[in-house]
């Protein structure tokens, strides 16, 4: 007998429980990557245990084995995440009640709580993630979990899933119509989902250090950081080799390491943030609206360089910073959209020469010996000895350019010197081993330097015209300061490898031999694909993730209110709550009058005969039924008998809406016999 033969085979309940179990599977699979091992070990083997039991017809645990697993459960999670509140420990404690109460699925009280706790770890799969597929995968647990609950209530005979997953998706889509009106008109909460504060380290890879080696890490990860939509025909939006997106500055420097560092309490760097951004735009304007991924920094990523604050929703502040970055007061933990101003043509820094600049010449002593005596040789060189510094950065590109640098993807680990080790040994590097070596050949030289990271570039998307940047576009540059110029982007990596910058051609890892092939078959395929896929997710973040409070006003500003407020978003609810309860019971009355009444009476005689223990067919005629009655109870029940007569010469009487309010009462007063 084949597995499908066996299934085909089961009696109900164990074939109803396996259906359960693989639905709460499927429910608890998306959370295994944010739950502990021993959660997802410990849940597994009680689901694959329970599943087992049901397989083979094995009674379940007793009480006392269930309860001491509670107790391990409890205590793992109060080992694990010091509590049992908040959002990791409790989807952790839920994740492991619900198959804990698998064990003790008896009787249908048991099966409700399942079902709570079943719904309930669905919903927690959104504080982790609010993505499409995650929204995919649990629509298909809902209907997992509607058609148990419909198997619950259908205690007789054996109902295909057919007939369940039909009557589940009804239920469905009957609800969909409230379900979108509470979605549209409900109080925005910020965040839609999750829980702030938690799990605030960064994603998308950049953050207030850069480790020499580390960004190259993120040149593998595909996942779109940022989605903008520019405004204005095609020939505006700006050329793909000046699309610089700032982030964090980096200033202060370790020999390993460079860090955006926060206010000290020191001369020279309270000098340095009060050093004014004193920044300068020319030229025309660029406009255009951001989806900022959730990247748990507080970092508003905007197009090189933007004077004004963007438009945030959900009435947040922005604040820009000495060194031109955008910053939110909170970390930024939900998907974001936000309109900017930027002009690519700007100036920024003081124009002359002050105190506070010296900051930017330091270097770390003991680290990087070779650089310092080629910046002291540079120096000496009669044609570079009082150059101005538009003199001394060319001739450091001219360098990168000739002296036989590469662009890798993979150059190897940095020992101590690592500009040393860029500029003499290896010749290779990321774009910020680069950066990092030129800005400490810049600084050996005298000249204010500093690494700026974000990204740079991206991709239009044909499908749905937005411009898609990834992490894998992160990058690192550098700033020089310039008399009478301010500080000026210099990108070292556009002098080693130009079609990084000009071209955007990106370093890609090896493809297995899957992406090879598929490649090779249809070259543009997968890439059509991709494009495709992201307009569509696009979508669910422009339309769904992002509809705050402000797109709920303009709802109602479409609807004819001119100045709406919460009253108005309330009242509109409100209406449309009580104009579905008013639809449905209207429904309900208009169903219960199709009915016949006649029949309806007869129903109610055959369920009172079975509570007093008589069982009879739907389809027994009333006489019969009168025959069983007095064979079954005797002389006690011929009340109850000529009754049924009765009702049966009323179905042939000649006007029997007349009589049948009369056998309604009667049927009230009768003398029904005991059991």
């Amino acid at each position: 007998m084949n597995l499908r033969q066996s299934l085909v085979s089961l009696p109900r309940d164990p074939r109803d429980t396996l259906f359960l179990l693989f639905v709460i599977v499927w429910v608890i699979a998306p959370q295994v990557s944010n739950l502990p091992v021993w959660t997802s070990l410990l849940a597994g083997g009680l689901l694959l245990w329970r599943g087992w039991l049901a397989w083979t017809g094995r009674p379940l645990p007793g009480r006392w084995t269930v309860a001491a697993l509670l107790l391990v459960a409890v205590a793992g999670t109060l080992f694990t995440h010091r509590t049992i509140l908040g959002r990791d420990a409790g989807v952790t404690l839920i994740v492991m009640l619900l198959a804990l109460k698998m064990l003790e699925l008896r009787a249908r009280r048991d099966a409700m709580v399942v079902f709570f706790l079943g719904f309930f770890t669905m919903l927690s799969n959104f504080f982790f993630s609010q993505s499409l597929l995650t929204a995919a995968a649990m629509l298909v647990a809902l209907l997992g979990l509607l058609m148990a609950l419909v198997n619950a209530h259908m205690p007789v005979g054996r109902p295909p899933l057919a007939q369940t997953f039909r009557m589940a998706g009804t239920m469905a889509l009957l609800g969909a119509p409230i379900m979108v009106a509470l979605f549209m008109l409900f109080p925005r909460m910020s965040p839609l989902w999750g829980m702030p504060g938690e799990n605030l380290s960064g994603r998308s890879g950049l953050s207030g250090t850069m480790k020499i080696g580390d960004m190259a890490e993120i040149a593998l990860d595909e996942r779109v950081a940022i989605r903008l939509r520019f405004e204005g025909a095609p020939t505006d939006v700006p050329a793909q080799s000046t699309l610089y997106f700032r982030g964090p500055v980096m200033t202060a420097f370790d020999g390993r390491e460079w860090q955006a560092e926060p206010f000290r309490e020191d001369s020279a760097w309270a000098a340095r943030a009060a050093l004014p951004a004193n920044l300068q735009v020319s030229g025309p304007a660029v406009r255009y609206e951001v989806t900022l991924e959730p990247q748990r920094q507080p970092w508003l990523m905007v197009l090189e360089a933007t004077p004004e604050a963007p438009q945030l929703p959900n009435n947040m502040q922005a604040y820009m910073t000495q060194d031109l970055q955008w910053m939110t007061a909170r970390p930024i933990t939900e998907v974001m959209r936000y309109q900017a101003v930027s002009y690519p043509e700007f100036r920024h820094g003081p124009q002359q020469s002050v105190r506070q600049l010296r900051v930017y010449t330091e270097l770390p002593p003991g680290f990087n010996p070779r650089t310092l005596e080629l910046a002291a040789q540079m120096r000496a060189d009669p044609a570079l000895a009082n150059a101005r510094t538009e003199v001394l950065v060319n001739a450091v590109l001219q360098r990168l350019r000739t002296g036989g640098y590469n662009y890798s993807l993979d150059p190897g680990v940095y020992g101590q010197h690592t500009a040393d080790e860029f500029w003499f040994d290896r010749k290779e590097g990321f774009c910020e081993h680069i950066a990092s070596a030129f800005v400490v050949l810049m600084r050996a030289m005298d000249v204010p330097a500093r690494i700026v990271t974000g990204y740079q570039g991206g991709e239009r998307n044909p499908v749905d015209g937005y411009w898609t940047v990834r992490n894998a576009d992160a990058h690192a540059w550098s700033e020089v300061w310039m008399e009478g110029r301010g500080w000026v982007r210099v990108d070292p990596t556009g002098a080693v490898s130009p079609n990084r910058v000009g071209q955007f051609q990106r370093l890609r890892a090896p493809q297995g031999a899957f992406a090879n092939a598929l490649g090779t078959l249809s070259p543009g395929m997968v890439q059509n694909l991709r494009a495709v896929w992201e307009a569509v997710n696009n979508g669910w973040n422009q339309w769904v993730l992002n509809y705050t409070q402000s797109r709920q006003m303009d709802l109602l500003k479409a609807l004819g209110f001119e100045s709406p407020s919460w009253q108005d978003l309330t009242t509109v609810l409100g209406s449309l709550v009580i104009a579905a309860a008013l639809g449905g019971m209207g429904w309900s009355l208009w169903e219960r009058a199709q009915h016949d009444p006649w029949l309806r009476l007869l129903a109610r005689t055959r369920q009172r005969l079975a509570r007093a223990g008589l069982t009879l067919p739907e389809t027994l005629p009333p006489r019969a039924m009168a025959e069983r009655v007095r064979a079954h109870f005797g002389p006690q029940a011929a009340g109850v008998a000529d009754w049924l007569l009765r009702l049966e010469r009323l179905r042939y009487a000649p006007h029997p809406d007349t009589e049948l309010g009369a056998l309604r009462r009667e049927f009230r007063a009768l003398h029904w016999p005991n059991r």
